[in-house]
């Protein structure tokens, strides 16, 4: 005898898939484009398989227009740089906001919070002006200096933090651990589910980020991944799709990989934190 699923338990299924769906469709429509020539690619009958397979030809031509072996490097060198400046402050400083007792601490967590609320489009003509007069834009530092702090990040691990009982603070005291020792010796080992799920978080953000090296770069070989994905953009002759799409793939799989690794820490750090 077969058991009949509630109503609601299929009525959520189906949202949940028609959501997943909606979501997935531009990827789904990415890798269909990077998969055809290009006389599918703007053929007036729409279909998503391919009728003819070329996505090694697209992989092959977007290679040999775009160095993306460069940007790919580029992006790896600013977003692990921005990820560990960030951990070295972040982390001391969500400590002394969790355990340490001092005045105005609470009024300094308010500040925290208020910073997040600051889009970064807001400062960027400061520090722009800032950069240049200190001569270090159209460089790596330009792209990783004004992102070297993070008050995301600070609270994030302040929340993960206040988690760790104080009991475990107070044995490593006895046994003669400064302060920043605890930081690096305790803290840091217990709160590397909440550390990897902020290092999605900022690998993806900076990663993904068109915004500030469109302003600070001028040369060509230290552009980031969706600079060079630019690069495909052709105004007189047309944008060449195909090479586009591929090479829009190869950016994202990082991403998607680095993901996929890092899911059931990137889980455990969300739900660990108290942010529900």
């Amino acid at each position: 005898m077969t058991r009949r699923l509630p109503v609601w338990t299929v009525t959520r299924h189906a949202v949940l898939i028609a959501g997943a769906l909606v979501i997935l469709m531009p990827f789904i429509w990415m890798i269909s484009t990077a998969s055809k020539p290009q006389t599918e690619i703007f053929s007036s009958h729409l279909h998503l398989i391919p009728e003819h397979f070329a996505l090694w030809d697209n992989l092959r031509a977007a290679f040999a227009k775009a160095d993306l072996w460069r940007f790919l490097l580029n992006g790896l060198i600013v977003t692990v740089s921005v990820f560990t400046l960030q951990l070295l402050v972040a982390l001391p400083a969500a400590y002394a906001l969790a355990k340490l007792r001092f005045l105005g601490r609470d009024t300094l967590f308010a500040l925290v919070v208020f910073c997040i609320l600051i889009p970064p489009q807001a400062t960027a003509i400061p520090v722009f002006l800032l950069l240049h007069k200190l001569g270090l834009l159209d460089s790596y530092a330009a792209l990783i200096l004004p992102f070297s702090i993070s008050v995301f990040g600070i609270f994030l691990m302040r929340q993960f933090f206040k988690t760790v009982p104080d009991d475990l603070i107070d044995a490593a005291r006895m046994d003669g651990i400064s302060e920043f020792g605890i930081v690096w010796r305790v803290m840091l080992p217990t709160a590397i589910p909440a550390v990897t799920a902020f290092g999605i978080f900022s690998v993806v953000a900076h990663w993904n980020d068109y915004f500030w090296p469109l302003i600070v770069l001028n040369s060509e070989y230290l552009r980031t991944p969706p600079l060079g994905v630019a690069n495909f953009r052709n105004n007189e002759a047309g944008t060449d799709y195909g090479p586009l799409m591929a090479a829009a793939m190869v950016v994202i799989a990082p991403l998607v990989i680095a993901f996929l690794l890092a899911q059931r820490r990137f889980i455990e750090g969300i739900t660990m934190t108290g942010i529900k």
